[in-house]
Parts: structure tokens; C-alpha cells; sequence
């Protein structure tokens, strides 16, 4: 999605008001959780649906 609004990771870091290295966490893969707080902050400014940046996978 970023790559969509060509965004940089800084920006959308900026936007969201969250640390780059948790952004960064959140975009590898390596978190367990996210607050829905971030998560709509993070559609908001990217102009999609949870389901465009979440993706299930079983363990």
C-alpha cells in the first residue's frame, strides 16, 4: 500500500505518529499484535482497509 502512494516508510512514520522502528517491525512481519488505534491511523493515512495490510497465517 505504501508503495501505491508512494510513500516512504518516513512518512508514513511522520503521519501516523508512530516510532520508524516499530513501523519498520510492523512491516516485516515482526509483531504479534498491533492496537486497532495504529491500524486505522495507519488506513487513514494510507487510504485503505485492514484487510489490505493484514494478512492470516496459521503458526
Amino acid at each position: 500500500m505504501m508503495a501505491r502512494r508512494k510513500m516512504s516508510l518516513n512518512e508514513l512514520s511522520e503521519a501516523v505518529d508512530i516510532t520508524l522502528a516499530n513501523l519498520s517491525k510492523l512491516k516485516t512481519g515482526k509483531v504479534r499484535a498491533i492496537r486497532f488505534s495504529t491500524l486505522e491511523a495507519i488506513c487513514e493515512v494510507l487510504d485503505c482497509q485492514p484487510g489490505d495490510l493484514l494478512e492470516f497465517s496459521k503458526d
